[in-house]
This record gives C-alpha cells, sequence and structure tokens, in this order.
C-alpha cells in the first residue's frame, strides 16, 4: 500500500497494509478468509459501490490516472463490489472487493525487493499498479485460480511498477499472488487447515516447481534466476530469499506483525518477533472464527511490552502496529459454503482505522449502498461514513484511558447486534431469487450501515458531552481553603 499522490517508485513508505489469509478448513464455519488493512494516510477517505454487470458493444480500454498504465479490456464486465478512493486523481484504488461469481479479491500488501533481481528485471514505470489491479482483474474471472493467472499474464506482458502480494478466494481456495520483479511472480494456494499473515515482506518462500495444483509462476522465472545465479539455497527455489529483502527495517516494520499474529492465531510464545525466518503458512490451535481475524486486524501489540497504548513501557513504540492512525479502511471478504452465490459473500468493512471502528456487513449482489459511503473528501465531513468512523476514534484518542471502554462497549454491542442481523438476513434471503433478491439484500445491507452509523454517532456524542469536563482550563476550588 503506497501513499496516494507520491513517487511509488519500489521506496519504502511510512504506511502500508497487513493481510490475512485462511483456508476453509481453519475456520469454524468452513468459509475462506481473505482480510486487509488498507493503510496510506491519516485523512483520506474511502467509499463503497457496486459496479453492475454491463456488456459492451464494443471493445474497452483502461487507462490509469496513476500511471498512464493502459491495457484493452474484455466487452463483458462481471458484476462486482469495490472500496475506490474519495478522488480519482491518483487513479482509482479499488483495492478490494467481491464479484457476481463469489470470487474475492483484494489488492494490494507492498513488498520490496532487493537490487540484484531488479538490476536483471527493473520495474516498469507504466506496468500495472496497486491502483489498478481490482478494476481489470476482478470483474473478469470466475474463480481465485483465474484471478492468479489473469493477473500474472498481465505484468507478464505490460510488467508492472510495484513489488507486491495480491489476496484472491472463492468458496473452495485462498491463494496468495506475489510480484518479484518487473515481469516475474508466484501465487501459492494456502492450504485448507493452514492460515497466513504478511506484512510488506515477500512472503512465499519453497515453491514446489512441480506442484501445479498449489504452486503458479510466471514463464521463464526458473531460467531467470539460474541464468543470473541468484539462487541462494542448495535444495530449495525459495521466493522469499531470491527475491525479497532482509534489512533490519523489515525486522522494526514487517516481521514483528507476522509475529504477533501468529502469536495470537498460534499460541506461540517462543518466537522473535525481529526473526527474518517465521514461516508463511501456519496452522492454528483452534478452530477460527471472523472475530479472531478481526481482532488482529484490530491489534497494537495488546498484552505485550510493545503496545504503543502502554505509555509506562519504553518498548510500546519500537515496532509498527498491525492497527494505526493511516488506515483508511480494513475489509475482511468472506466467502461461505455452500449456499447460493448471491448470498455466499459478505464484505466486512470496517472505516477508517481498524482498532477505533467496527465491522459492517455488506452483501456484494446489493445494488446500491447507503449515501454515507458514497460521499466524503479529504476534509471532515458529518454526512461520510468514514469520517463518522474516523471523528470517533479521533475523540478517543484524545482521552484513551478515560474513553477506551466506552469503545470498546460500543465495538462489542455493534458486533452482537450485527451478527444476530446477519442470521436473520441469511435464513430469509435463502428462500428469495432474482431480482427480489437483489433488493432484499440491497435494504438489509443499508439496514447494517445506518445501524453502525446510529450507534457511531450515539457514542460521538457521549464523547464530546464528557470530553467537557476534561479542559486545561479547568479548576477545583479546595474546600479546606
Amino acid at each position: 500500500m503506497y501513499t496516494r499522490g507520491e513517487n511509488c517508485e519500489n521506496s519504502k513508505k511510512l504506511s502500508a497494509c497487513t493481510s490475512i489469509l485462511v483456508g476453509k478448513k481453519a475456520m469454524a464455519d468452513n468459509s475462506t478468509i481473505i482480510a486487509r488493512n488498507e493503510d496510506a494516510k491519516t485523512a483520506w477517505p474511502k467509499h463503497l459501490t457496486v459496479h453492475e454487470h454491463k456488456e459492451f458493444e464494443e471493445e474497452q480500454v483502461f487507462v490509469s490516472n496513476d500511471n498512464k498504465f493502459t491495457m484493452p479490456l474484455p466487452k463483458v464486465r462481471f458484476r462486482y463490489s469495490a472500496t475506490p478512493e474519495w478522488t480519482d486523481k491518483f487513479g482509482l484504488f479499488e483495492e478490494d472487493g467481491i464479484n457476481e461469481y463469489g470470487v474475492a479479491m483484494s489488492a494490494t500488501e507492498s513488498a520490496y525487493s532487493n537490487p540484484r533481481v531488479l538490476g536483471a528485471d527493473p520495474l516498469v514505470e507504466n506496468g500495472i499498479s496497486e491502483e489498478a489491479m481490482v478494476t481489470v482483474v476482478l470483474p473478469y474471472i470466475k474463480s481465485a485460480r483465474e484471478g492468479v493467472a489473469r493477473l500474472g499474464s498481465i505484468i507478464e506482458k505490460y510488467g508492472t511498477s510495484e513489488t507486491n502480494g495480491v489476496l484472491f478466494s472463492d468458496e473452495d481456495e485462498v491463494w496468495y499472488f506475489e510480484s518479484g520483479s518487473g515481469h516475474h511472480w508466484v501465487a501459492q494456494r494456502i492450504p485448507d487447515d493452514c492460515y497466513a499473515v504478511v506484512a510488506n515482506q515477500l512472503a512465499i518462500q519453497k515453491v514446489d516447481l512441480d506442484d501445479p495444483d498449489n504452486f503458479m509462476y510466471s514463464k521463464g522465472i526458473v531460467q531467470f534466476v539460474y541464468q543470473n545465479h541468484f539462487e541462494v539455497d542448495f535444495d530449495n527455489f525459495n521466493f522469499r530469499n531470491i527475491f525479497g529483502t532482509h534489512e533490519y527495517s523489515d525486522e522494526i516494520y514487517s516481521t514483528p506483525r507476522v509475529w504477533y499474529g501468529q502469536k495470537y492465531l498460534s499460541g506461540d510464545n517462543d518466537q522473535d518477533p525481529m526473526s527474518e525466518e517465521l514461516p508463511f503458512i501456519r496452522k492454528a490451535n483452534r478452530l477460527l472464527h471472523l472475530d479472531d481475524i478481526a481482532y488482529v486486524l484490530g491489534s497494537h501489540y495488546q498484552n505485550t511490552p510493545y503496545d504503543p497504548l502502554n505509555n509506562d513501557n519504553a518498548d510500546g513504540h519500537k515496532f509498527r502496529p498491525i492497527s494505526l492512525a493511516a488506515t483508511q479502511e480494513s475489509h475482511i471478504l468472506q466467502i461461505r459454503s455452500g449456499i447460493p452465490v448471491d448470498v455466499r459473500g459478505i464484505q466486512w468493512l470496517a472505516m477508517g482505522v481498524t482498532a477505533q471502528s467496527s465491522y459492517i456487513p455488506f452483501y456484494p449482489a446489493a445494488t446500491d449502498v447507503h449515501p454515507a459511503y458514497k460521499v466524503g473528501s479529504e476534509t471532515y465531513d458529518d454526512k461520510s461514513a468514514y469520517w463518522v468512523y474516523k471523528l470517533a476514534g479521533v475523540l478517543v484518542d484524545a482521552h484513551y484511558k478515560e474513553f477506551g471502554k466506552m469503545l470498546k462497549d460500543t465495538q462489542k454491542e455493534v458486533a452482537i447486534l450485527l451478527n444476530n442481523k446477519v442470521h436473520e438476513i441469511d435464513a430469509k434471503a435463502l428462500t428469495l431469487s432474482g431480482q427480489e433478491l437483489r433488493d432484499y439484500l440491497t435494504t438489509e445491507s443499508i439496514a447494517c450501515q445506518q445501524l453502525g452509523l446510529d450507534k457511531y454517532n450515539e457514542l460521538i456524542a457521549k464523547l464530546i458531552t464528557a470530553s467537557t469536563a476534561l479542559s486545561p482550563l479547568s479548576f477545583k476550588v479546595d474546600v479546606n481553603l
């Protein structure tokens, strides 16, 4: 994830994303999960939209406002949801969504390649970038595996201007895709009973070149590595070690987030947060639920010396936390199993800072979204969903010790109400079909969005009222004088 409007030339930024991928047998409800915090700026709103299925008479051409990347698009565009920027000045950055075939995509997890490989296969200035990926891939695929193949073919033909990780899922499979240089990439299927946490480093390790069911990769990548003598392991084709970086900045910026995610999901207490050898694929120590994923994405090293909210510890700002002020939105894309495709996917969306927001369910088969999710610019707007959640966090930040419990109470209440709401929606939705189903999912998705806004506006009112007594101009008379 790159800072908007700045030069994106493979230089490390102060804000980037954290991703989680979970196979269906690792989840208690047998759903697949791809999830990510989208981090860029502290005041840079996102919107939510649904692009309807459309069939054009002529072939369309995509041209990026960011770097002028250009490519033709098919005449048929599938319906898909997305979370674009409030402005397209620096590009669309649609980031995440679910299409009409129940395929989910999240792009991107920024990563960094080493000078050796970039010297032989440089990034392409006008190649595909994060800004365009969802727009030119998600509306044209019918499975997660097709998503990997389409994005890979685009990078091989046009090149990429960034080193990135991209998440794909459908009812059965979860894939993680990584570009490692201008034209080379690999992708690995997450085993059904496993998960992965990724944080701004190339993550895929050993690639089994003879296992097409679980690995995909660019044409000529093996020859590229060996002809240029880039191999680093005696027996393994280790993508992270060949293409990635291993720097001190990785050890304070990236690996601690992976460490904390694995600590929470697998119960590890012996790993080093600065280790460069943390495994990519892990098994959890229990069946996972949606709130486990939400907890990790909203985490800041709770119950460790590295929590920045613990002002009494010198290590509180040693590592970059998973949830931070630059988060624009966080999403959990859940694809459930064994139910009709229009009900199968839920796009759980938390606007603003994950630790101070709530995940609101949206059914991508809906035809519209709440008006508050269509507005909001870089200046505060009380009609914008992004700014409502952002304001609540800003007010809590000012007096965290006094207001932290009020926020947690609201988050718990909203989670209970919305989980109950999803059960009700699912039960009714499974009795409907066609336009009647889409109209129902639209009404109910907007109702869920309204519920979240109502509860956070109630919280804001309480926070503002309580803040009046915390002014530095307050004065109390000593009755003993």
